[in-house]
């Protein structure tokens, strides 16, 4: 395990969403990485890159997956997460508490402590049926233990702002998403989890985490900086520059905060 130091370039930890993979991230850890920033972007164990079996996918093998990524940064790491790696960041962040230096949630899955995003999905739709999303047409296997997105859902609810080549290509190299994986529920304290600071960038035209979901996450999580992007599902892809930007001056921040002890 690497020894925690006090200096040294900002860290950040990606964690891309179901169905996807690090290729997510390509565009915004270039410039991250430009900047000066420590990025690893990985895939997450059983999202088609490596042998995992879909029945051995869960939250807890995703913890321990980046733990063991985590543990081996030296210095305190930001968790930088987009859609359902909301809920693993939370995770994450609440066993590692000492190790996180803040978690930015994109268009994330920022939940209370025991509340699964489906629990909140269930509240919103009477008034709210584009809270649906992506579930309507997600294809399932026989055994329901992965899902899988159709190209042409997509394109219509993750990259109806991208280029349409952008978002074709985007959309062919989705993979099949293990359920134990993603049906997932976060155990978070105060103590922990709670401490640390929080940035959520909302997507303001989100096809598939609708911006009353997203409302409704920051109001029953509060307390973290909000800023609001004109953008689809995945601003990391569509407007990387500007995404890029929020998150530099939000790193620097949590890097002065996590040296010098500023609980503010």
């Amino acid at each position: 395990m690497a020894t925690v130091v006090g200096d040294g370039p900002p860290a950040a930890l990606l964690i891309h969403g179901a169905w996807q993979g690090a290729w997510v991230w390509d565009a915004l850890a270039a410039r991250l990485r430009a900047a000066g920033t420590l990025v690893m972007a990985p895939d997450l164990p059983g999202n088609g890159i490596d042998a995992t079996p879909p029945e051995a996918v869960s939250l807890r093998l995703y913890v321990d997956f980046l733990s063991s990524l985590l543990e081996n940064l030296p210095v305190k790491t930001a968790l930088i997460a987009h859609s359902g790696g909301g809920v693993i960041a939370s995770q994450l962040a609440e066993a590692h508490a000492d190790r996180v230096s803040g978690i930015a949630y994109l268009a994330g899955m920022m939940l209370p402590s025991g509340t699964g995003f489906r629990t909140l999905t269930d509240e919103l739709l009477p008034g709210h049926p584009e809270a649906a999303g992506i579930g309507p047409h997600l294809i399932w296997s026989a055994d329901r233990l992965t899902s899988t997105v159709p190209p042409d859902a997509a394109r219509t609810i993750f990259f109806h702002d991208l280029p349409p080549e952008d978002a074709q290509r985007a959309a062919r190299r989705l993979t099949p998403q293990p359920e134990g994986g993603r049906a997932v529920t976060a155990t978070l304290t105060a103590e922990r989890f709670g401490r640390l600071p929080r940035l959520y960038i909302e997507a303001l035209h989100d096809r598939s985490i609708v911006l009353p979901a997203q409302r409704r996450m920051q109001a029953l999580v509060p307390g973290a900086r909000v800023v609001s992007m004109p953008t689809g599902h995945a601003p990391h892809i569509a407007a990387p520059d500007l995404v890029a930007a929020h998150l530099l001056s939000w790193l620097v921040s949590c890097r002065m905060r996590s040296t010098t002890g500023d609980p503010t």
